[in-house]
């Protein structure tokens, strides 16, 4: 037998092994969808007001065990600068995570020409979803009111109300029940969400830990008649109807949801520079952030994004601090222009790695439900 022979064999066999294999491999390996290919259903985007990087740091410090925030395998940071300023205040920041666009402060869900925009909540009820917000603060403060109001000043409390009322959300919590019943205009907004079916109570008729909730209702749940009281003061509902909120939009999205939660008051430490509080309120909105992961990690349909509109304070952790004591500073009681990250978990969760500005957050949670 030829040398030349031998060889031709060989090429011959090499090659029917290689299509036997790849043939195989066909038929045993299953062909799993590559990670841009898998999208959420649900969206839960985390605003901690005012909570910049030395606000988590300090978090981080004083907890004792593994920080929720530790567990989120993407982070970016982004630019929070408004449409006329440098340092943005938290209406024109949230404006621009909800509605992907720059604006000047104090508006809320209108551009610079303060025509009305579209957010990423009015867009997926649009589209079918069911959409929630809970917030530490009143549900008409300038963080919630971008998700579904339209007016050029933040402190048109009653307007933004009204703006509400148009709305079509699902789930709603938070404080500032008097600008719905108690109002200079005399219209009862309150009497008016009962006529509609709305599910509607407060702090007054119920406690919170006690309601239940079915997926054919719409809810509203005040918690106060004006501000809720800090997480210092004993408010504690944060974590609980976060969650509780979360399960019922899922039971009543059937094509998914979207929901905004706001730890309000890391903010309001920030201006008053009460270290103490700052802490308190941190501290209250980790643990919503673990509960809702926990959600998230059993749902495999949820994608969490935590960020902040701004940083306030100027927050610093001074030398002499330890992980049982911190020694804390604040430089101002004003919001800063520092660069705020954002932390994401979930299906999409890799659009997020980078330095972006603050409007992409719109675009890339667009992307993600495909709103398109």
């Amino acid at each position: 037998m030829s040398k030349w022979f031998l060889l031709i064999l060989i090429i011959v066999f090499s090659a029917c092994g290689s299509k036997t294999a790849r043939e195989t491999a066909k038929t045993t390996i299953p062909q799993s969808p590559s990670p841009e290919e898998i999208y959420p259903k649900n969206i839960i985007l985390m605003i901690g007001d005012g909570m910049g990087i030395a606000q988590i740091s300090a978090s981080i410090y004083l907890k004792k065990g593994k920080h929720s925030l530790e567990n989120f395998p993407v982070v970016g940071l982004q630019k929070t600068h408004s449409g006329n300023n440098l340092v943005t205040d938290s209406a024109a920041g949230a404006t621009a995570i909800a509605c992907g666009i720059k604006t000047f402060n104090d508006a809320v869900g209108v551009d610079m020409d303060t025509l009305p925009v579209q957010s990423i909540l009015e867009l997926s009820k649009e589209k079918g979803l069911a959409t929630g917000i809970v917030v530490t603060s009143t549900v008409v403060h300038a963080t919630p009111a971008a998700f579904y109001a339209h007016q050029s000043n933040r402190y048109d409390n009653e307007d933004i109300a009204l703006d509400f009322m148009k709305s079509e959300i699902d789930f709603m919590i938070g404080g500032g029940k008097k600008y719905f019943d108690n109002r200079p205009d005399d219209i009862n907004l309150y009497k008016q969400l009962k006529d509609k079916k709305v599910n509607v109570s407060s702090y007054f008729e119920k406690n919170i830990f006690d309601l239940n909730f079915f997926p054919k209702n719409k809810y509203v749940f005040f918690t106060a008649n004006e501000d809720p009281v800090g997480a210092d003061s004993g408010r504690d509902y944060l974590p609980y109807i976060s969650v509780v909120g979360a399960k019922y939009l899922k039971k009543r999205g059937k094509k998914g949801f979207f929901m905004m939660i706001e730890g309000s008051q890391i903010d309001w430490a920030g201006h008053s520079q009460n270290g103490e509080k700052l802490i308190y309120e941190m501290s209250d909105f980790e643990k919503t952030i673990g509960k809702i992961l926990k959600f998230a990690k059993k749902d495999k349909e949820t994608l969490v994004i935590v960020t902040a509109d701004h940083e306030c304070g100027g927050f610093a952790i001074n030398p002499g601090s330890t992980n049982e004591e911190l020694v804390p500073a604040f430089t101002y009681n004003m919001h800063t222009a520092d660069m705020v990250p954002v932390f994401a978990y979930g299906p999409q969760a890799e659009l997020f790695h980078g330095v972006y500005d603050n409007t992409d957050i719109y675009q890339k949670m667009k992307q993600a439900l495909q709103l398109d």
